[in-house]
């Protein structure tokens, strides 16, 4: 690895709670990865607690979490992460690093890249993916071959470029105002609602009822098949009963809400568009639009628009005192973008989905 003068990268502890004499580094992260986020967007809509971070770091089958810590002169100033998918065929692993921008232009990144390059090869991935919000600036800007969207060819673009990678994605965060009127969610859930009348809406908290266990897991499966993703690289994901549990358990377990919003085919019982809402312990936090989906075979009858909008008004009474919804999508992902934009979601930032291929 490059040698740096007081630099340090080392594996992060990953403590049983928050609580516990060994959780130091692991609050530390997550205070510098807040302040990492706050310098690239401005605001403090993607903060997160240790508690409530915790829980996605502990070890599952699903996955290998790679993580490190990054210390310059003993003090914490980023961090490192590698995931290893364990679905069936996956070849691609997927990474950050992130820096205090003060600690730029040392060669502390690359430094780190090495680190995730090795990690991935000896567990024997060729295809490494990762995404960065890239805020607007001026000057030269970059495309990908989707055709939608840019963004600018700035400090982290040239990064990635100079590491071999390849821009294959723009993705947009949007953000819903939850202050204001719902006059416009209600018009258009009343039009949703007579465009599908075989389908009903279902909504439940985390942890999943039974019932509707089995119908959820085939939705989060088709996740990672019947959304747009450009060329970049997902292996189909398998979902069960016990996949569900540990995905419900990373949000209850630390008393954030996660609510789903269904559309319910009624002659079958078959669930089939879904719209997935969180937000953290603290309800005046901003919220966030997780995952939203509609079957493919099932599209046509404005389901994505009855769940959004069912969701949204269940959701003003689940966290009044929240600001706003944010939520993200590919570019090119125009039947989705359609409906944020109608509701009234507005753009506030892009990121870039980038790919490299390494050598066998």
């Amino acid at each position: 690895m490059t040698t740096i003068t007081g630099l340090e990268i080392r594996p992060l502890v990953i403590p049983a709670s928050i609580e516990d004499p060994d959780a130091g580094d692991f609050v530390e992260m997550v205070r510098v990865r807040n302040e990492i986020y706050r310098e690239i967007s401005g605001h403090g809509d993607e903060a997160i607690s240790p508690a409530e971070l915790l829980p996605h770091y502990r070890p599952n089958e699903y996955e290998t979490r790679c993580s490190w810590i990054v210390l310059d002169e003993g003090e914490v100033i980023g961090r490192v992460g590698v995931d290893i998918p364990h679905d069936e065929g996956s070849s691609a692993a997927f990474w950050l690093i992130e820096l205090l921008r003060r600690t730029w232009g040392r060669g502390i990144g690359s430094a780190a890249y090495e680190l995730v390059e090795r990690t991935a090869r000896e567990n024997g991935r060729t295809v490494l993916q990762s995404w960065a919000e890239h805020p607007a600036a001026d000057g030269p800007r970059l495309a990908p071959p989707t055709g939608f969207g840019s963004i600018p060819e700035d400090h982290v673009a040239r990064f990635y470029l100079g590491h071999g990678y390849t821009l294959e994605q723009v993705e947009r965060s949007s953000a819903f105002d939850l202050t204001g009127p719902f006059d416009e969610v209600r018009r258009l859930l009343a039009l949703a609602e007579a465009a599908s009348g075989d389908y009903r809406v279902v909504q439940w908290f985390a942890p999943t009822p039974a019932e509707h266990v089995d119908g959820y897991a085939w939705m989060k499966s088709r996740m990672s098949t019947d959304t747009p993703t450009g060329a970049m690289e997902f292996a189909e994901e398998t979902w069960d009963a016990a996949r569900i549990a540990e995905h419900d358990a990373k949000y209850t377990d630390s008393g954030r809400t996660l609510l789903v919003t269904a559309a319910q085919h009624i002659q079958t019982g078959e669930l089939c568009a879904f719209n997935e809402l969180v937000v953290g312990k603290d309800r005046t936090e901003a919220s966030h639009q997780e995952d939203t989906l509609v079957l493919k075979e099932h599209r046509g009858h404005k389901l994505g628009t009855l769940v959004k909008c069912a969701g949204l008004l269940t959701w003003r009474d689940v966290a009044p005192a929240s600001p706003r919804v944010i939520t993200y999508n590919a570019e090119e992902n125009r039947p989705m973008l359609d409906i944020n934009e109608a509701i009234g979601f507005l753009p506030i930032a892009y990121d870039g989905a980038w790919k490299k291929v390494l050598d066998v």
